[in-house]
């Protein structure tokens, strides 16, 4: 029998057998690297000669020490770091960002700039890490990372923010996803809830720090706003510099070129969907009405291009987003419900900040104000991470933190602009851990319920869950904000002789707030506090959401060792 035939003939499920390993290797390097890459070439060519060239060897790494445990996952955890630091940044400064080029509408666009290209870095991370290999895809994500925010810094104009904001946003996607791929490469599932809680305090780290950072040096130093980006490029660059010593991972080994084992049909179709999508909802009431032809050719031909990703990842060879492990329900009920509480994660982000700001508090007053939501996510993360490591199990438990999501939100629609700030505190708490907690708790699910090969691609796809919902959600919060308030500011100050440019001031400039004549502050002040109710309890309904979504999740064996034995 001829060597392609017998190829042929071999077992499809050998190459997916999640036992499968073709080598064991250390995580970082060591005077024995170049034995170990020697016996690892041998074992890699033993068995690309065995398999057929179509397929990829997924190579299972041998549990690493403690200690080299920590030292790697502490460098890919400062990315994260760096991601959480400008996710609060960006959400204290928008206001005043927005106010110095004159136009509130591109508060939206600076967090959904962000997230387009984001949304479509963190799939095709999980497929460019397979193929290169962890360590290059995190150096590539840190210097992409460090390029956007020095371009944020040095930005003249909107168009110029925009774009800084979009190549963050590709660096951002790597730095957020790449840890969890490297966790599930070193990490068995029943301790992967509590490692994800001690990434989340990684996490938290970085909101508080750019909360209350980001907001004093917009207050405190000549260069504003510009200096918060510009501070945070000199880590990123370091930290590639680590990355590329320290983070040793095989990526998966396969007889096809590099090139062809990359959907790059899926990666074009992805970005133009959200590209569209996001065009749509952002210009539809906002930049022009919706009976303009814009807003709904837009969504319209996202939903067509949906459609034709949808049908070329079902019959792509290796794609980027693998749509058949949606016929998984727990796969789909956690996907639907992360485009829920994410839709919920930024929109507070962004939005408790501003109503904040829009009450009388600096930007830095505002960022002190929701530090506890660092609080929160850590302790959501790390509380469901133990549970999960302790009892195996994780249905009951992210229904629990639903509803806990669920009532926080509810504590939300309460306030307006005589609220104790404590409360708005406490409430942003326990949004913050519910959140957190339904992300940790969903991946887990989702590794659990796949094929150890399918890791980082179910990852992936959870993670453009997550983008997707959160570039939906912040772009219709955006539109119901802002159609909101003017339609508020227009019923009360309508017949007002120099209406329309004072109107106009206030939506353009939140420092026009200071500049109200006596008879306006009270009729502006609750037409902002409307528009801020209507954003809360979108929230309050999309929480709802997640939990009908939720419901067909499944119980899966959370394994102990990496093998899944």
């Amino acid at each position: 029998m001829s060597k392609s035939s017998s190829n042929r003939s071999a077992s499809p499920r050998r190459a997916s057998d999640s036992s499968y390993a073709s080598e064991r290797t250390p995580l970082l390097r060591s005077s024995a690297d170049s034995d170990v890459e020697s016996a690892s070439s041998t074992l890699v060519d033993s068995e690309l000669n065995s398999e057929d060239a179509d397929s990829e060897r997924t190579i299972i790494c041998k549990e690493p020490s403690f200690a080299w445990l920590a030292v790697v996952m502490s460098t890919a955890w400062f990315g994260v770091f760096l991601g959480a630091a400008d996710t609060t940044v960006i959400a204290t400064l928008s206001g005043p960002i927005s106010s110095e080029f004159n136009s509130l509408r591109l508060l939206s666009w600076l967090a959904t700039a962000y997230l387009i290209s984001n949304a479509a870095s963190q799939p095709i991370s999980g497929r460019l890490t397979d193929i290169f290999g962890r360590g290059p895809g995190l150096v590539f994500a840190n210097l992409a990372f460090s390029l956007g925010n020095l371009i944020c810094a040095l930005a003249t104009s909107q168009q110029a923010i925009i774009l800084g904001r979009l190549i963050a946003g590709i660096g951002g996607g790597g730095l957020m996803s790449i840890p969890t791929f490297l966790a599930s490469d070193l990490i068995p599932l029943r301790k992967r809830g509590v490692v994800g809680g001690i990434a989340n305090i990684w996490y938290g780290c970085g909101t508080m720090v750019g909360a209350v950072f980001g907001g004093y040096l917009n207050d405190h130093s000549t260069m504003g706003w510009r200096l918060a980006f510009l501070i945070q490029v000199p880590p990123s660059v370091i930290s590639a510099i680590i990355v590329y010593f320290m983070v040793r991972v095989p990526p998966k080994q396969s007889d096809k070129s590099y090139l062809k084992r990359i959907d790059f049909g899926g990666v074009f179709l992805t970005s133009s969907f959200l590209a569209l999508l996001v065009l749509g909802l952002s210009f539809g009431g906002n930049i022009v009405p919706w009976t303009h032809p814009l807003p709904p050719t837009a969504i319209l031909l996202s939903i067509g291009v949906f459609i034709a990703l949808f049908h070329w990842e079902r019959t792509a060879a290796q794609p980027i987003i693998p749509v058949k492990l949606l016929y998984n329900r727990t796969v789909l009920a956690s996907c639907l419900s992360s485009i829920f509480c994410s839709a919920i994660a930024l929109t507070s982000v962004f939005y408790i900040p501003l109503y904040l700001q829009v009450r009388g508090d600096s930007s830095t007053a505002a960022g002190l104000k929701i530090l506890p939501v660092s609080l929160g996510t850590t302790a959501g993360a790390l509380v469901t991470g133990y549970l999960m490591k302790k009892t195996g199990k994780y249905v009951g438990l992210v229904i629990s933190c639903i509803l806990a999501l669920t009532f926080g939100i509810g504590m939300l629609t309460f306030q307006n602009e005589n609220s104790s700030a404590w409360l708005t505190s406490v409430a942003f708490l326990i949004v913050g851990g519910g959140y957190t907690a339904v992300f940790g708790i969903t991946q887990v699910a989702c590794l659990a319920a796949v094929d150890h090969t399918q890791q980082a691609v179910v990852t992936s796809c959870t993670y453009l869950a997550r983008s997707l919902g959160g570039t939906i959600g912040i772009t219709i919060a955006s539109v119901v904000y802002q159609s909101t308030l003017r339609t508020g500011l227009w019923e009360r100050f309508g017949d007002q002789s120099n209406a329309a440019e004072r109107i106009q001031r206030i939506l353009d400039d939140l420092a026009e707030l200071a500049n109200l004549p006596n008879e306006w502050i009270e009729g502006v002040i609750k037409s902002f506090m409307g528009a801020f109710l209507h954003v809360w309890l979108m929230m309050f309904a999309w929480a709802v959401l997640a939990l009908i979504c939720i419901s067909p999740i499944k119980q899966h064996q959370l394994h102990v060792t990496l093998e899944r034995k």
